[in-house]
């Protein structure tokens, strides 16, 4: 009887050891998770950038329209708004060099949108390069230099676009909060959409056309937020931050 404890003793000494590793692993794997930039990304490969540590980011993607940016970029002047980034198709950026240049004015960050707005997961990698790079033509032509950061501009990417975009030393950034302001359901509940937004989130919103209620929700999004974190460009919140990645299939 003596010989069955003694096993029995080892067995649950080994039980607990296994849980308590276990226990202490996992902690390490949350408080590494917690702490840095999120990511998606492929396994050992490039990622793309959706949440940050500090500050938080207002996006606006412009992919097509004449009305509805510079009612926005004004109301962003009105509201004392320093920081924010504009992801912009290059299409619209040739049509409209004039808002180009007050977005630069306004001390704003430009990215890349990429030229035609289209799906870069119906497309094959040198197709996606081409349609990067004749955006960034046309970014060098308006005299916005140094664009570092893409944004596929349906919001869909793949292993294949990650690639791409890190090929040309680009970031490619998601988001972690959508507005849905581009669905127009209303003031109220894109700024509580929005509202929910915490420190070192990545706020996707829109100055094209299609999104006719963003303007009028601007104020009160921008109020609400104040509180959560002083509003900070993209490139200054993503830089000196270590990655964590979620794999892309």
């Amino acid at each position: 009887m003596s010989t069955f404890h003694t096993v029995n003793a080892k067995r649950l000494k080994q039980v607990a050891l296994i849980i308590v590793i276990s226990f202490f692993t996992a902690l390490m794997v949350y408080s590494a998770n917690t702490s840095s930039i999120a990511v998606f990304g492929t396994k050992d490969g490039p990622k793309a950038v959706f949440k940050g540590e500090k500050g938080v980011a207002l996006t606006f993607n412009i992919g097509w329209g004449d009305e509805k940016a510079k009612p926005i970029l004004e109301e962003l002047k009105r509201m004392n708004v320093q920081s924010a980034t504009f992801f912009l198709s290059g299409a619209w950026a040739e049509r409209h060099p004039e808002l180009v240049d007050q977005i630069v004015k306004q001390g704003y960050e430009i990215g890349n949108l990429g030229y035609a707005y289209s799906d870069y997961t119906d497309m094959e990698p040198e197709k996606i390069r081409q349609d990067i790079l004749k955006a960034d033509t046309i970014f060098k032509k308006l005299n916005v230099q140094e664009v570092k950061l893409l944004r596929s501009p349906t919001g869909h990417f793949d292993k294949e676009t990650l690639k791409v975009a890190d090929s040309l030393g680009l970031t490619l950034v998601h988001w972690s909060v959508d507005s849905k302001d581009w669905t127009n359901p209303g003031v109220d509940e894109i700024v509580e959409n929005v509202g929910e937004a915490k420190k070192g989130d990545i706020i996707l919103l829109h100055a094209s056309d299609s999104a006719k209620q963003t303007q009028k929700a601007l104020p009160e999004i921008i109020k609400e937020l104040q509180s959560k974190g002083s509003f900070i460009n993209v490139s200054d919140m993503i830089s000196n931050g270590d990655a964590k990645s979620s794999l892309i299939q």
